[in-house]
Formats: structure tokens, C-alpha cells, sequence
């Protein structure tokens, strides 16, 4: 999703002032790489901006790496059940590419995208963990990333494994090892089917971005090449041949220039965005994981509560003596099954709301990126016409003599 959100003050009164309508926006800037050899990482200025009384003051600048940003959504997405916590862009495995300026740059935006998400969403800004975030000195954020937390030790890639368990249910069921406990209301249904169909037609979509950027890329190296052996050759010749030719090899590397910055723009204004949505439905989809993992709760506390229940039954009526072991039980039992629900229930309120605010974004984000492919596509489109355009007549005169 675009950042597009950043909530300024606009308000004449002191930032601090209660009656200034409450803002904090966060910029991600300065990647500089530190250390080296495999020890090598990227540190990022984190600057934030902000009126919320929680805060030290307005305004505060840290340095952080990717390690906190990871530490930051596996806090939230353990903590805050049921809303999509946002992604974050993946770690790059090839050595190679890990510190390429274009590389830095995606991750910059990518890692700004993602904490300015947070910092918008009404409930995830208040969080104890964001202020942490960027507040907390470099030695205070290292103690805690590194710090033992039990599920927050998890990598991204773990959350979607809770899924997968899910998945591998059906399974069990199938070798009669366990019943299915699914939810299958019509809205839960209608949810889930269309975020997997979102995944498969985002992830297509952003194959053939790349392929875009891919030949945008090649046909400039293609074109720079042939004005280099165009010019080449218009030395060899005379007059207005010469001449021609020399303005036919500028005007190649010219416009090859053009297609490698227009393919600069097609991957940090459309592929990336598309890539972007991607992570963002896998995210939901370990949500919606959640979710089934607090209905399979609910409904085994419900089931075994309704079992003690009639075990709490025969035992009053044949006056064992175990009944005040089984009554503890059995309350402290029931106890919990409310809780679960509880917890189930919030889940799906909270998911009915992001649902909402997830399709109005979406709607927003990708109007944006197909409108800049489409501007730049035409923009490229027009330079090139108009390039081209101003040889014929040269070459046509060549051409008639």
C-alpha cells in the first residue's frame, strides 16, 4: 500500500497543546551499511513526529536496523489478535543484491510504508511497543530484540506455519486421526476464498511486472549497444550520411537512458506496490489462521465443558465424594471456555473492521500504481515518438540523394 496517510498538524497551536488534532507520522531515511563481511548490515534514521501525550516530545530521531522492524510486528502481531498486523519486505538471500543502491532504496520505502501503516492504525499507534520503537536508545532496542520472548523469537516466515497446521487438519481427518473443527459460516467462507483468489491474481500480476521491468531493462542495454556501433560506423562515413548515422547512434543511447529510468520507475511505483499487496494478503492470511486457531479453542473448551458438565451430574447423583473436586473444575473450566469465546469473538469483530479499511486502501493503493504505469507508459511512449520522429527527415534526405 502507498503511504499516502501522514497526518499533518495544520494547526497554528503547539504541537503539544490538546486541543491540536492528534498526528504521528514517521519517516524512514539515511540507510548507511555497517560492519562488514557477513556482520554487514543497513542502519536506518527513524525519524518521528508527533503530538500523542504518551510521547517524550515531538519530535525524535533513532537509529535502527532490520532486526528491530521484525521485532516490532512480531510484538504486534502477538499481541493485537485479529487485526492485520502490516508486512514487512523480505531479507534479500543473495549476498550479491543485499547491498545494491537500488536494493536499499525498495527496503527503505518498503520499511517506511510499513511503519507508517502502523502509525496510522487507530489501535496500533497507541501500542507500548511502537513508542519503544522510536523512542528507545540503540543499547534499550537491542536489549530487547535480543531478549528471550518465547513465540516473539519466531521468524515471518513461522507465522505462516500456523496456517499450514491448520491446513494439515484435513489431512488427519482424511487417516481418521481427528474431526474437523472449521469454521463454515457463509461470511468466514466468502472472507477466506477471496483472499486466496487476491493472493493468486496479485502474485500473477506482479510476475509480469517484473517481466515489464525485466524487458525495459534489456531493450535499454540493447539500444545503448547499438548507438555505440551506429556512431561507430557514422565515423567511417562521410557528409550527411556521417552525419545521420551519428545522430541515429545519439538518439539510441539517448532513449535507452529513458527506458532504464522509466524501468527505475515501474519497479519502485508498480512492481513493488503489487509485491507490496502480496506480502499484505499473506499477512492477512496468517489473520485468518489466528482466527481458526481461536475457533478450534472455543469450540473444544465448549465441548469438554459440556462433558464435565454431565460427569458434575452423575457424580451428584450418586453422592461421590469427588464432587467438590469436580464442581472447582468444572467452574474454573467454564471460566476459561468464556474466555475463549470471548477472545474468538473480538477476533472476528476486529477482522469485520479490517476487512473494511483493507478494501478501501486497496482500492486507493492500486488505482495509484496502475495510474503511474499507465503515465509512464505513456510518458515513455511520447519520448520515444518524438525521438524517433526528429531522424526521419534526415534519414529520409539521406535516403532520396
Amino acid at each position: 500500500m502507498q503511504q499516502n496517510q501522514r497526518i499533518e498538524s495544520g494547526s497554528s497551536q503547539s504541537p503539544r497543546s490538546p486541543q491540536s488534532k492528534e498526528f504521528l507520522s514517521v519517516s524512514v531515511t539515511d540507510p548507511v551499511k555497517l560492519g562488514n563481511g557477513v556482520q554487514a548490515y543497513i542502519s536506518y534514521r527513524v525519524i518521528s513526529k508527533t503530538n500523542l501525550s504518551d510521547y517524550q516530545g515531538p519530535e525524535k530521531i533513532v537509529i535502527r536496523r532490520y532486526s528491530d522492524f521484525v521485532w516490532l510486528r512480531e510484538r504486534l502481531f502477538e499481541r493485537y489478535k485479529g487485526i492485520f498486523i502490516p508486512p514487512l519486505p523480505e531479507k534479500s538471500a543473495v549476498e550479491k543484491f543485499r547491498f545494491s543502491a537500488e536494493f536499499i532504496e525498495m527496503r527503505r520505502q518498503a520499511l517506511d510504508i510499513f511503519v507508517n501503516r502502523i502509525a496510522s492504525h487507530n489501535v496500533l499507534r497507541k501500542s507500548d511497543d511502537l513508542r519503544l520503537f522510536l523512542e528507545a536508545e540503540e543499547e534499550t532496542m537491542e536489549r530487547a530484540r535480543s531478549q528471550e520472548m518465547g513465540i516473539f523469537r519466531k521468524k515471518p516466515s513461522d507465522l505462516m506455519q500456523i496456517f499450514k497446521d491448520v491446513q494439515s487438519k484435513v489431512s488427519d481427518v482424511v487417516l481418521g486421526k481427528e474431526k474437523p473443527v472449521e469454521e463454515s459460516t457463509p461470511e468466514y467462507e466468502k472472507m477466506k476464498n477471496y483472499i486466496f483468489e487476491l493472493e493468486d491474481h496479485l502474485a500473477e500480476a506482479q510476475k509480469h511486472a517484473f517481466r515489464l521491468v525485466k524487458r525495459h531493462r534489456e531493450l535499454g542495454q540493447s539500444l545503448s549497444e547499438f548507438g555505440k556501433a551506429v556512431k561507430v560506423l557514422g565515423a567511417c562515413e562521410g557528409d550527411a550520411l556521417g552525419k545521420a548515422f551519428s545522430e541515429l547512434g545519439g538518439k539510441s543511447e539517448a532513449s535507452s537512458t529513458k527506458l532504464q529510468m522509466e524501468a527505475h520507475h515501474l519497479l519502485m511505483n508498480f512492481e513493488e506496490p503489487l509485491k507490496d499487496y502480496v506480502r499484505a494478503v499473506q499477512s492477512i492470511k496468517a489473520t485468518i489462521a489466528e482466527r481458526a486457531n481461536a475457533f478450534r479453542q472455543h469450540c473444544e473448551l465448549a465441548e469438554t465443558v459440556k462433558l464435565k458438565e454431565i460427569n458434575l451430574d452423575k457424580l451428584m447423583l450418586t453422592r461421590s465424594e469427588k464432587v467438590g473436586e469436580a464442581e472447582i473444575e468444572y467452574r474454573e473450566l467454564k471460566v476459561e471456555s468464556q474466555e475463549a469465546t470471548k477472545r474468538y469473538e473480538e477476533i472476528v469483530q476486529l477482522m469485520n473492521k479490517e476487512m473494511v479499511l483493507f478494501q478501501e486502501q486497496k482500492t486507493v493503493d492500486m488505482g495509484l500504481a496502475f495510474h503511474e504505469f499507465a503515465k509512464g507508459q505513456a510518458r515513455l511512449a511520447n519520448s520515444m515518438a518524438e525521438a524517433w520522429r526528429s531522424l526521419i527527415p534526415k534519414l529520409e534526405a539521406c535516403s532520396s540523394s
